[in-house]
């Protein structure tokens, strides 16, 4: 299926690695050009060698968290590439710990960076993009059920996801589509970490996996897939929903 992804461009927010990377990776191939940030320099041009150099993707260095990085990424976009046809706003996830656990500092500096970092993302976006352009929220399986240990993501995604649902209200008459994916465990450095803390990573990820129906973590390339095909112009009557990317592990309709 051609996705209609030809010469369109895409802003990519934690492009460098993971979830990220590889919906950079799936849009480029599919003959998207990206542009990918994260807060690495060095990380930023390697994705940009990976992603097959200056033609194909622009990298920046950059911190969501920072009033200024949307409207300077969007211009970035539009220097370099003369066009934005939609962007994947990816914001990375906050610190773990229980509710009783987090202090004041720590809900402040995540809703800054994971909160209203993706509002501007979205917002500075939506200003640049015409109609059959697109917005995909990174969210988490959270948004429908709490994760143990996650209160802070528990806190902030199912926020994040009526933020994308309203979007989708607003924007929908300028032919602007906006969704959110949901991904459950994919085997990313993030959900390494998570597991990690458990004291046994192993013996964490085959606990997690039992509760899977697929019986197994997804890859960054099989969620990679579904965000280049959601944010195409394939999925042109898609929009105001949210997509789990998990294996089955969300039982909830």
């Amino acid at each position: 299926m051609d996705l209609g992804l030809r010469d369109r461009v895409y802003l990519v927010t934690g492009g460098t690695r993971g979830l990220g990377l590889a919906t950079a990776r799936a849009l480029v191939d599919d003959g998207a050009r990206v542009v990918v940030t994260g807060r690495d320099e060095k990380r930023a041009a390697e994705a940009v060698t990976a992603l097959g150099g200056p033609e194909q993707a622009l990298g920046i260095a950059a911190d969501n968290g920072e009033s200024g990085t949307a409207e300077r990424l969007v211009a970035a976009a539009l220097a370099r590439f003369e066009r934005l046809d939609g962007a994947l706003v990816s914001v990375g996830g906050p610190p773990a710990g229980a509710i009783t656990a987090v202090e004041d500092d720590q809900w402040r500096d995540a809703f800054e960076s994971v909160f209203l970092g993706a509002v501007r993302l979205a917002r500075a976006t939506a200003s640049a993009l015409g109609n059959g352009g697109s917005i995909g929220f990174v969210l988490s399986s959270s948004v429908r059920q709490p994760i143990a240990g996650l209160g802070v993501s528990n806190g902030l995604r199912p926020g994040l996801a009526m933020v994308a649902k309203t979007l989708a209200d607003e924007l929908g008459p300028r032919g602007i589509r906006v969704f959110g994916l949901l991904p459950g465990r994919i085997d990313t450095d993030r959900v390494r970490e998570l597991d990690a803390l458990s004291g046994d990573a192993e013996a964490a990820r085959a606990h997690q996996a039992q509760s899977i129906p697929l019986a197994r973590y997804g890859t960054p390339e099989e969620f990679g897939r579904v965000a280049a095909f959601t944010l195409s112009p394939a999925a042109s009557y898609l929009s105001g929903v949210m997509i789990p990317i998990d294996g089955g592990l969300a039982r909830s309709l």
